[in-house]
């Protein structure tokens, strides 16, 4: 799936995250996520969408691919210890 800005703007709202705070999580730069979301650069390379979709997954926020209804993010459902059984 392919990363857009207001992909990226929505998943860190779930987290609840400032662009500084993703930057920490993923290791890409400051600079390039807010070049990124502000449209300056339109994608990012293979290994910086990897990494921020790997700092998402781990923050319990996954990206929900284009299915006709619109990629979106979510929050992930938490496992109970029981199992694998999910709430």
């Amino acid at each position: 799936m392919q990363l857009t800005a207001k992909l990226v703007k929505a998943a860190r709202g779930l987290a609840g995250w400032t662009s500084a705070e993703l930057s920490r999580s993923s290791g890409v730069s400051i600079d390039t996520i807010r070049s990124f979301e502000s449209g300056r650069n339109k994608s990012l390379n293979a290994r910086n969408q990897r990494a921020i979709v790997t700092a998402f997954d781990a923050a319990g926020i996954a990206f929900i691919p284009e299915n006709g209804g619109g990629a979106g993010v979510r929050l992930k459902e938490k496992q109970t210890g029981q199992a694998g059984r999910r709430r």
